[in-house]
């Protein structure tokens, strides 16, 4: 029997798709599909449609494309075609942060000779990324082996949880765009609330929303996390200056006490796979240090190395 030949248009999906232990299979990438490293060799089936900018030139490209009705991405129809997937995963989850079902379906609806399996992915709270792992490893045949994998990852979470369960609650401020500014949302505040610490803004479930300078000042959180959405921790960095030149920021409790932290937003936290489960223990670690302590975590590509020990996903401000 031939083997299943896969394009994983989605960074979460392929590292499933190399968690459930079937790189192998995979044919094409999408252009932000960088873990582990050796998929980088996959052609590149998707590209973006414009260059990069600040915080807040990306958002109002963004802005103004889906405004019009248009995609943010392109998907090359011509190189999935010539990949001959039989499985093509991608995501209906949002526009903005990868290609969507609906650009997928565009690129294949041509196709005479086959059509291939579209799986496409939802992880709007946790349950949901629990989910799409059993919805991919069904399309790959191999329904056991994800279950056997959600569980181990789930145990891992569930072992972090009650490590936290008794120790003091900090309020966290987790912010997931810079400029303007937006709180993270969907599994984010589950995370939060699993690492021991009582989440301010974005609901679980909910896409991330905006919140305003003063809301911040207002909250006045004991914990900062700053994690932008496809940015790595040098980049985040470039980005600071547009939140702490803002009025009070010095003021702010979690500046006074040295708890201001920048984390990979790339590789953890918005990238919905089974590193997820190292994003929770970054949090627990920035929020219980001395009790939770989790060094040497996997890094993510081009990261900096934290203050202290490397390795670990985030930094000090």
């Amino acid at each position: 029997m031939p083997k299943q030949r896969v394009a994983s248009l989605i960074a979460s999906a392929t590292e499933i798709v190399c968690a459930l232990g079937c790189e192998d299979r995979l044919v094409g990438r999408s252009h932000e599909c960088d873990f582990p490293p050796s998929v980088k060799r996959l052609p590149v089936c998707t590209a973006p449609k414009f260059a990069d900018g600040t915080s807040y030139e990306i958002d109002q490209r963004v802005k103004a494309i889906l405004q019009e009705g248009l995609s943010v991405y392109r998907v090359d129809g011509a190189m999935l075609r010539e990949l001959r997937p039989d499985v093509i995963v991608t995501q209906s989850h949002c526009e903005v942060c990868a290609v969507s079902e609906r650009d997928v379906e565009e690129a294949v609806c041509s196709w005479l000779d086959s059509r291939p399996r579209i799986v496409s992915l939802a992880p709007n709270q946790l349950q949901d990324v629990w989910a799409g792992f059993h919805e991919t490893a069904d399309a790959l045949q191999l329904t056991e082996r994800g279950q056997a994998l959600v569980t181990r990852l789930q145990e891992r979470m569930a072992q972090i949880a009650r490590n936290a369960a008794d120790l003091p609650r900090p309020t966290v401020a987790y912010i997931e765009w810079i400029e303007p500014l937006m709180a993270g949302g969907n599994w984010m505040p589950e995370l939060i609330a699993m690492a021991g610490g009582v989440n301010l803004f974005g609901a679980a479930g909910e896409h991330s929303s905006w919140m305003t300078w003063e809301e911040l000042r207002s909250a006045d959180p004991e914990v900062i996390f700053v994690a932008p959405c496809g940015f790595d921790i040098t980049r985040t960095r470039q980005e600071m200056p547009a939140l702490v030149t803002r009025p009070g920021w010095n003021e702010l409790r979690a500046v006074r006490e040295g708890r201001v932290y920048l984390a990979d937003g790339n590789q953890y936290f918005n990238r919905p796979g089974p590193r997820l489960v190292e994003s929770l223990e970054i949090l627990a670690e920035v929020l219980h240090p001395s009790v939770l302590l989790r060094p040497n975590l996997g890094r993510g590509e081009g990261e900096e190395s934290r203050c202290g020990h490397q390795g670990t996903g985030w930094q000090w401000l």
